[in-house]
């Protein structure tokens, strides 16, 4: 076991890392984030904030000599640099386990190679490839292989010629192109794995999106006990097979009444940030435990929830930058407000969220709606 107060390192400064950060702060640990970005909602709170790189190999020199162990917040730290780090201090998760998750070739070929359930996809290398598939994937999605988020580097493509000028735009960049499959609902599943692999999952969270980005998580989801206990399982088992140690998120696709996998996080995922106010232990604190030999904390939600994203959107008027009326939601007293800290909104941008918490899930549901409403998210 790393005990207290003992220094743990975090690639990546953003929101996740902030609350990684406030997490081991309150268990007595500190922290040092490594991040590129000046104004790192993370970096403001740590006790050293390294502004470099991420394959700055002196100042990693630095960073490990100084952590007794080192995580992550986003898949998009170079592979390279946790199989540096991992030769001088435990880095969970490990290089092996990101690399398979930041590329959605490697992604869904894992899927499809050790059985688990997931939507028909081509991998595109060039433009051949897209010449050659089969009439019956369209409508498809083609999806940049690497560095897609929130809904960026996607395009619907309804049959070849609109895939070959959606992946000219792409620049020839790696992409999948996957079948667009009827929706009824998307779930997730967020868990914790440690080095002895126990998992403990969160209840599955239904989801909704809004141009690609979640919009609300719904927890407890609107769905079968069946179904739920199925996506735990599938989740688990994805973690094993990865020989994940760390927190993860699973997103599920539900068409036709069937479970496919969508994508995998691993890190923290936006979808569990419910954890924070309605479960035993949350996300971050899990994630903490498991990046240094504790026992994992008891998952269970004792409270009906709903997550709602605040986007950089909120804060215009128009043309016209204002702080948003944070007397609507602070008005709620079951609402539970958080705000990342970042330097500036724009559209489109992660910057806080609220939760909504009781005991009868419909009510919940009802509040969050209205307490979305009341500061001004409108439905699309």
């Amino acid at each position: 076991m790393i005990l207290p107060p003992a220094t743990l390192g975090m690639l990546g400064g953003g929101q996740l890392g902030r609350f990684f950060v406030t997490a081991a702060h309150e268990m007595g640990y500190q922290v040092w984030v490594l991040d590129p970005d000046r104004n790192s909602p993370a970096g403001q709170i740590a006790e050293r904030h390294f502004c470099v790189a991420y394959d700055d190999y002196a100042v990693l020199d630095e960073f490990a000599a100084g952590c007794a162990a080192i995580t992550t917040e986003f898949e998009n730290v170079p592979a390279d640099t946790l199989d540096y780090l991992a030769k001088f201090v435990p880095v969970r998760p490990g290089a092996g386990a990101v690399a398979v998750c930041q590329n959605r070739i490697a992604e869904k070929s894992f899927l499809r190679d050790n059985g688990f359930p997931h939507g028909p996809f081509v991998a595109v290398h060039s433009e051949n490839d897209l010449k050659t598939v089969p009439a019956e994937l369209f409508p498809a999605i083609l999806k940049v292989a690497c560095f897609g988020y929130d809904g960026k580097g996607q395009a619907t493509v309804n049959n070849v010629e609109e895939a070959l000028i959606a992946f000219g735009h792409f620049k020839g960049e790696h992409c999948v192109l996957e079948q667009r499959l009827p929706l009824d609902y998307e779930v997730s599943v967020v868990l914790a794995r440690d080095g002895n692999g126990r998992v403990a999952c969160f209840p599955t969270g239904e989801n909704r999106h809004t141009r690609g980005i979640l919009d609300v998580s719904i927890v407890p989801a609107r769905t079968s006990a069946c179904l739920k206990s199925d996506a735990e399982d599938v989740a688990a088992r994805i973690a094993e097979q990865l020989g994940y140690i760390g927190t993860m998120g699973v997103e599920f696709f539900v068409s036709r009444g069937r479970l496919m996998v969508n994508e995998m996080a691993p890190r923290p995922h936006n979808s569990g940030h419910y954890t924070l106010d309605a479960c035993v232990t949350n996300q971050f604190e899990q994630q903490v435990r498991a990046l240094c030999g504790l026992p994992l904390g008891e998952a269970r939600a004792h409270s009906a929830s709903v997550m709602v994203n605040l986007l950089g959107d909120l804060w215009y008027d128009g043309d016209t930058y204002r702080e948003p009326d944070w007397a609507r939601l602070y008005a709620i007293p079951s609402l539970k407000l958080h705000l990342y800290g970042k330097h500036h909104a724009r559209p489109g941008r992660k910057m806080g969220h609220f939760t909504l918490i009781g005991d009868d899930p419909e009510a919940v549901q009802q509040a969050a709606l209205a307490a979305r409403a009341a500061i001004g998210i409108r439905d699309e």
